[in-house]
């Protein structure tokens, strides 16, 4: 009798365990299940498992690219969606409930290539990229990448331009960029999270675009930071709009969304490309977590609110280690007050 209580004692002890989620926080049975935007999915599997480590709380992410994450998200199946691209005033009218945007990090999309011959960093200018996606830039040696890289030995390799095939978050902010520099493409392909692309092969995620650089000679594509640096991908330096031409890195995508900070405080989905600033990566963008207003699901709401005020606040401090930005003051604060409007059934739901 007393070997079966010690063994009933020693089960409890190993249930209790497992819900503190092994790092003796608090404990929690609520799991939490998302979907969307494959360019913030490092740091956010990232902030996922220190989280549940801390909490107990489980967050169980799908990365099908922000199209797929609006579209759970209308749908109801998921709690929040992810996306890169913001919801414009028209899209908000067709969700079934008010939706808040939650910035929770910045990000650079950056050009990385394949082309093993370039031993120095690749310099482009915002016309020979929008050459190289329209079709028109169809060699390595075309005068408008000569021009930008002067004593280059540039090979007449084929160029081949890898996008996205899904609705994708990273190609809304590439194609906004493209729109804003070149009234070419502006006119004739736009900007979305789907376009039809005039030239090049499509590979679905960051996941899909980093794969089909690394393994094809003579390629070039559009992906987050992160996923060109755990890939190791030579990435391009780009033209901004003083002249400058910047590497993507940590600092220069700080550096443009620090020049976008009072635009973001006034709205956050105000666009951050083609930021002015002479140390400004010209693809910079915050990428979002969407949430309804007002939760069906009090439990989940409240734990949504709380995950959401953890990650602009102590999860800022992971961010910079997996090649994301950290959230600039006022947007911080901006996010303060969005949380704050979090609500379940009219009441309001209380973060730590």
């Amino acid at each position: 009798m007393k070997a079966n209580k010690i063994l009933a004692a020693a089960l409890v002890a190993a249930v209790l365990a497992g819900c503190s989620g092994g790092g003796g926080g608090k404990a929690s049975s609520v799991v939490l299940t998302g979907a969307g935007a494959t360019f913030p999915y490092p740091i956010y599997s990232k902030w996922f498992e220190t989280y549940h480590e801390s909490t107990g709380v489980q967050i169980n992410y799908q990365s099908i690219g922000s199209g797929g994450g609006i579209q759970q998200l209308k749908a109801g199946t998921v709690d929040f969606g992810a996306s890169d691209a913001a919801l414009s005033d028209d899209k908000l009218k067709e969700m079934p409930h008010p939706v808040l945007h939650i910035p929770m990090v910045a990000g650079a999309v950056v050009l990385a290539y394949n082309m093993p011959e370039i031993t120095q960093p690749l310099q482009l200018t915002p016309q020979a990229l929008a050459g190289i996606f329209m079709g028109t830039v169809k060699t390595w040696n075309d005068p408008a990448i000569k021009a930008a890289n002067p004593g280059v030995a540039l090979p007449a390799t084929a160029v081949l331009a890898v996008h996205r095939s899904d609705g994708s978050g990273t190609s809304n902010i590439f194609t906004t960029y493209l729109s804003a520099v070149s009234p070419d493409w502006k006119s004739k392909v736009g900007a979305n999270t789907s376009v039809a692309w005039p030239a090049g092969v499509g590979a679905k995620g960051n996941e899909g675009v980093s794969g089909q650089v690394k393994q094809t000679p003579g390629s070039i594509g559009y992906v987050e930071l992160a996923y060109a640096k755990q890939n190791n991908l030579a990435t391009a330096k780009l033209q901004n709009t003083l002249g400058a031409f910047v590497e993507p890195s940590l600092a220069s995508t700080t550096a443009a969304i620090q020049a976008s900070a009072q635009a973001l405080a006034a709205d956050v989905r105000a666009s951050t490309v083609n930021a002015a600033g002479p140390d400004a990566y010209p693809i910079a963008a915050l990428t979002f977590i969407l949430v309804y207003e007002d939760q069906n699901d009090a439990a989940k709401g409240k734990e949504i609110a709380n995950f959401l005020t953890w990650a602009i606040h102590q999860g800022q401090d992971e961010v910079e280690a997996l090649q994301y930005a950290r959230l600039p003051a006022e947007v911080v604060t901006v996010d303060e007050g969005s949380i704050a409007k979090l609500t379940s059934g009219g009441k309001p739901l209380a973060s730590r």
